[in-house]
């Protein structure tokens, strides 16, 4: 499906104060909005993807799926930042005609749900019935049930959290600090700092997936192997499939974007800031996951009013949410099936 593209023709401000003289951001949209305005199921995406949630996520999404355009009105948006049609580091510059690249404003969480509801706006969307969305898609989540509480009726949280651990801060940390590591991110050009960003995803899969992953999935069938692993193997040609689709510029922002997330900065903290949402809430946690663990999920549960928590028992860690979708699907039906504050819905992973 073509991504659409919206432009927004007045100067763009950002929560830093700085500003973007031109604003677009790419879209894809499946189904049609009904005469209620009632069935809208809007997905925020995680640090790489795109808006062709039917792509990226089969299974939950899609024709046959749970949720499908012949009754829901699908939207994703490319997030700000991002390499897929929304501005970005490679955009055009008005002041100079020339691409950003490191002059590219700092971005927040907050910057892009502000861009998503103006593009809510502009498709006249009155209400979002599902908000869902897993990772920095589900912080992205969270922030707009805040910042719109009577906007959003039913939230869906997957694998994320309130405001980023320092442990994912490292992560990211590390994965820039292999960017920057090779000196052509300094050069300004489209493919600048590539091998660095091969190396830095092959540091984000460790955060990804876990040790039980590997195991299963790379392990060896030979005993007489001294070199070329299949781990080895895999890690390479996954570096390779992420240099070739996406650019080490937007990867650098959107990972400081998720840095910088906190519900509760500017709010008087956290647990005020959650406190605020007004959406029927299902948390989802990754019982194997190691980047965003369990216990900040059940965080979110714990502080959000109206809320129910689910655990998802899967091998794949954090890409779990991303594989399991038959377990999404019923944890999700579950969820919409039941009233119960407070109620922990147990379901397991499915085969």
């Amino acid at each position: 499906m073509n991504t659409e593209i919206y432009k927004y023709k007045k100067a763009f401000k950002l929560e830093s104060g700085k500003q973007l003289q031109e604003l677009q951001i790419g879209f894809n949209t499946y189904g049609t909005l009904n005469k209620n305005g009632d069935n809208v199921v809007w997905v925020c995406h995680a640090l790489t993807a795109n808006s062709d949630v039917f792509d990226w996520w089969k299974g939950l999404f899609g024709e046959n799926n749970y949720f499908n355009p012949k009754e829901h009105f699908i939207v994703c948006a490319n997030i700000l930042g991002s390499a897929y049609g929304s501005t970005s580091p490679l955009s055009t510059d008005p002041a100079t005609g020339q691409p950003y690249y490191l002059s590219f404003p700092q971005v927040t969480v907050r910057d892009i749900i502000k861009a998503h509801h103006l593009l809510a706006e502009h498709l006249g969307i009155k209400s979002i019935e599902i908000l869902l969305g897993g990772s920095l898609g589900g912080q992205q989540c969270a922030e707009w049930a805040i910042m719109a509480p009577d906007f959003i009726k039913n939230l869906i949280l997957i694998a994320s959290n309130a405001k980023h651990s320092p442990w994912g801060v490292a992560f990211n940390e590390s994965q820039r600090l292999a960017i920057t590591a090779d000196r052509t991110f300094y050069a300004n050009t489209p493919d600048g700092g590539h091998k660095g960003l091969k190396a830095a995803r092959s540091i984000a899969l460790l955060s990804y997936r876990s040790y039980k992953t590997y195991s299963i999935t790379q392990q060896e069938e030979k005993d007489t192997l001294v070199d070329d692993f299949k781990a080895s193997s895999y890690q390479n040609y996954q570096g390779d499939k992420l240099v070739k689709r996406f650019n080490a510029y937007s990867y650098w922002y959107l990972s400081k974007a998720m840095d910088a997330h906190n519900v509760g900065r500017g709010r008087h903290g956290v647990e005020k800031a959650l406190s605020l949402i007004k959406a029927r809430t299902l948390v989802i946690g990754i019982k194997s996951d190691v980047l965003f663990p369990i216990e900040e999920q059940q965080y979110l549960f714990q502080h959000i009013p109206k809320s129910v928590f689910a655990e998802l028992d899967s091998f794949y860690g954090h890409d779990g949410f991303l594989i399991e979708t038959g377990a999404l699907t019923n944890i999700i039906n579950s969820f919409f099936k039941t009233d119960v504050k407070g109620k922990v819905i147990e379901l397991q992973r499915t085969a």
